[in-house]
């Protein structure tokens, strides 16, 4: 069914229908009109040349500044970071050019097409360099991004439990955020680990994405990220250039959104901004060609004094103080997308916002750092022309050619000879010995063979993957000399590693400032625990933000190795290591090598801290012989009347050390229930001083509260004393002899008590030979282990030594090939 368009009514300039019509008359009223000549007339009676919308559009803080910028001053700016950015370029030529070379060696593509010494010679690639880089990525991959969360949070200055409820949120919050939501963090982390031991260098960026709505953390190849050559670090770096490929479509989205200027653009390769890495890495991954939907930007973050946008002084004056910025250009029209300020409004020092994060291999001559590919590719080139030479000869040996008598004359003489076959040949004189002349090809080299093991050790040592033979020494060697051996074949990972951690350290600081930033006051998210609810104000500077991973220890093998020794030394002297000790030493071995729900495998000991019983329940364990301890929370009065009766009993009217032990118990009710009423009859001003001291007891850690906890108790000393000394005198009266008791009764329980006495020495004395002769037998065995231990280690130097004089001697055998084979 078909709708008429209804044509609208005139509106009534006289009268408006609605409030909306009248509102929009008076602006249209209230609107300067223009002029014969152009000019538009404003109501303080200046002029102004052209249309309103012809004028400069105000922009924000957060603002694209090119909208507001006239085509002659961007071209300037975007001339002026182009040249910059070429001599930038060509400052890194020589470390492009190793890199580039060695990623050839790395092994991920097969050379087929040589041809020389021959055709279809061997084009195999040693696995030196490739071995090491998939084994480094292995292990750091696993320590850097652990299936629990990489952050871990610790407290900075005062201790409270508020902190540390904070602490634990920020914890909590961020492992969620990076395991859960930020999907492309583990892919991420992952290359960077592949790409860092090739190039040295690899970079991680972090910012707040408002099409995800989320923060990201992106890994960014290092033949993308362009800096001067006298940059020594990120923070103080004048040029940051970010090379950006996306499609043209994505380049579109932003332009509508207002990201960027709405100008075209150029996709494709036009002016070659793919270097050389970038034709490497597509041999290497079998691909071919460019997209030409592809925009390749420039993101800079650079300095810039634009006119309009000075620093200004407190006076008013322009300082020529340049400013951060971050300026967008497309690399194949040259032309701006964007300038946007990389400081924050509130910031008096206008620093600029951190956005990358550099992880460096090992610290080279300049900004870049060294790989794989710049300390062993000269191996592990030397190592693949030996390969190929022993190859080549191998074949030239199976299949040897040579030459032949003119006039000879062989059927299917291009056909191979098949096993077991032969062929008639026509040989002229008869004698095919003179008729056929072979090259006289050498077996492979067994000089050269020696040559590529001593080069494949050499780049084996160095990049620390051969293996750790820890576990095939001596099981009873002492401690120190197994971890010397350990920390000996892996110093040069554990100094890489730590270099990895305190990077991402820095990355974890920057994603909590953009957490810090973006996230609503509170914020809900969920965790095993349950829902939960974090704070913008948690990521504040009481809290540091450090990887979970542990700088000194960077592989599986080295933690289990340590948790090992640590065993050892607990088991040899479990006393000295407390109760739980032991406990705890097992514990941290499961953890080691990985083991989930370690309760369900170990028993936890019993708890060492006494807790609260009754009174008959007390009886009983002190008739023992055990010790009892008084809590505060306890009826004292009932406690020490049980007691008392129990003092009254024949048996332990006859042991007097058992009576000692229920006095000495009593005695702790007693002194608990004066410090309770001493509390109570405390002045109000003393009692608030009190109270005042055990508060700020709560809120220190332990080791720091010793000096306060003497305080409060020298403060209520003062006053619990003089009642305790009123509780023990009336305690003694009460457990006095009575006065009409038989002298003959008082004289056989002082005789009971004596004997009494008499049996408790003598089962001292019993006890104490006992652990004497334990003690003296422990003694015994340990110099009888340390004499063998001794006579091992000795046995072992001087394996030791003569594996060394045989290795001496193999390698002047090989030395001896060498030289005969050179001459």
């Amino acid at each position: 069914m078909a709708i008429e368009r209804q044509e609208p009514l005139p509106l009534n300039p006289n009268k408006p229908e609605t409030v909306e019509e009248a509102e929009l008359q008076e602006i249209i009223e209230m609107a300067p009109e223009p002029t014969e000549d152009g000019f538009m007339l404003m109501e303080d009676g200046s002029a102004v040349l052209g249309a309103e919308e012809d004028m400069p559009i105000p922009v924000g803080f957060d603002g694209n500044l090119a909208e507001s910028l006239d085509e002659s001053e961007l071209q300037r700016i975007c001339n002026q970071l182009l040249e910059g950015i070429e001599n930038d370029k060509s400052s890194r030529k020589d470390w492009e050019k190793t890199y580039t070379d060695g990623l050839k060696y790395l092994g991920m593509k097969f050379d087929e097409d040589r041809s020389e010494p021959f055709e279809g010679a061997s084009g195999v690639i040693h696995p030196l360099l490739g071995e090491a880089v998939t084994s480094f990525q292995a292990q750091a991959y696993k320590e850097l991004l652990p299936s629990g969360g990489p952050v871990k949070t610790q407290v900075i200055g005062d201790y409270n439990s508020a902190i540390e409820e904070q602490a634990q949120r920020v914890k909590e919050f961020m492992n969620y955020q990076i395991v859960h939501e930020m999907e492309e963090y583990d892919q991420e982390l992952d290359q960077l680990l592949f790409y860092l031991p090739l190039a040295g260098s690899a970079f991680k960026k972090v910012y707040y994405d408002e099409a995800l709505g989320r923060a990201v953390s992106k890994f960014v190849a290092p033949e993308d990220l362009i800096v001067p050559y006298y940059t020594t670090d990120l923070e103080t770096c004048s040029r940051i250039t970010n090379v950006i490929k996306m499609s043209e479509n994505e380049v579109k989205k932003l332009q509508a959104l207002g990201f960027y200027r709405n100008i075209e653009i150029q996709t494709g390769d036009d002016n070659n901004q793919y270097g050389e890495v970038d034709e490497e890495i597509e041999k290497l991954s079998g691909m071919q060609g460019h997209d030409d939907d592809v925009a390749v930007l420039y993101e800079v973050h650079c300095n810039l004094d634009i006119p309009g946008f000075e620093d200004i002084s407190a006076d008013g004056i322009a300082t020529g103080v340049k400013l951060p910025y971050i300026v967008t250009i497309d690399s194949n029209s040259d032309k701006i997308l964007s300038i946007r300020r990389n400081y924050r409004e509130q910031d008096p020092l206008r620093k600029k916002i951190e956005y990358f994060v550099h992880f460096k291999f090992l610290p080279g001559l300049g900004f870049y750092g060294f790989g794989l590919t710049h300390m062993i590719g000269g191996l592990s080139k030397a190592s693949t022309s030996i390969m190929r030479q022993l190859i080549d000869a191998g074949t030239l040996a199976n299949l040897p050619a040579g030459f032949k008598t003119r006039g000879i004359r062989i059927r299917d003489e291009d056909t191979p000879i098949q096993p077991g076959e032969f062929r008639d040949v026509d040989a002229p004189g008869g004698s095919l010995r003179e008729s056929i002349q072979p090259l006289p090809f050498k077996e492979p080299s067994g000089t050269l063979l020696n040559l590529l093991g001593i080069l494949v050790d050499s780049g084996k040592t160095f990049a620390s993957i051969a293996e750790i033979n820890t576990g095939q020494g001596n099981p009873q060697a002492p401690v120190g000399t197994t971890m010397a051996l350990l920390e000996r074949s892996t110093k040069v990972l554990s100094a890489i590693h730590k270099r990895l951690h305190n990077a991402q350290r820095k990355e974890f600081k920057i994603l909590a400032t953009v957490f810090q930033e973006y996230l609503p006051p509170e914020y809900p998210y969920m965790t095993a625990n349950g829902n939960v609810q974090i704070k913008a104000q948690d990521f504040d500077n009481r809290v540091d933000i450090i990887p979970v991973s542990n700088p000194d220890i960077f592989s599986t093998a080295q933690r289990i190795a340590m948790a090992q020794e640590m065993m050892q030394l607990v088991q040899s002297n479990p006393q000295i290591h407390g109760p739980d000790g032991v406990y705890e030493s097992y514990r941290r071995m499961y953890a080691a090598i990985g083991v989930d729900n370690i309760d369900q495998l170990l028993t936890p000991p019993p708890p060492t801290q006494p807790a609260p019983i009754e009174a008959g329940m007390e009886n009983n364990g002190l008739m023992m012989g055990q010790p009892a301890s008084a809590f505060p929370q306890q009826n004292h009065d009932a406690h020490i009347a049980a007691h008392m009766a129990l003092l009254n009993t024949p048996p332990v009217q006859s042991n007097a050390q058992v009576q000692a032990t229920i006095h000495s118990h009593i005695m702790q009710h007693l002194q608990m229930k004066a410090d309770g009423l001493a509390i109570q009859q405390m002045p109000p001003e003393v009692k608030g001083q009190y109270d005042q001291i055990n508060q700020q007891l709560q809120q220190v850690p332990p080791e720091q509260g010793q000096q306060l906890q003497m305080q409060a108790q020298d403060l209520l000393a003062q006053f619990s004393s003089p009642i305790l000394a009123q509780l023990v005198n009336e305690y003694t009266q009460q457990i006095g002899a009575p006065a009409d008791e038989d002298p003959l009764v008082t004289i056989r329980k002082q005789e009971l008590a004596l004997k009494g006495q008499e049996l408790a020495q003598e089962q001292q004395q019993f006890v104490a030979d006992q652990q004497r002769k334990i003690d003296e037998s422990r003694r015994q065995d340990e110099i009888d282990r340390e004499r063998i231990e001794t006579q091992e280690e000795i046995a072992r130097l001087k394996d030791d030594t003569t594996r060394d004089r045989m290795e001496m001697q193999k390698q002047l055998k090989i030395q001896d090939l060498i030289n005969k084979y050179n001459k």
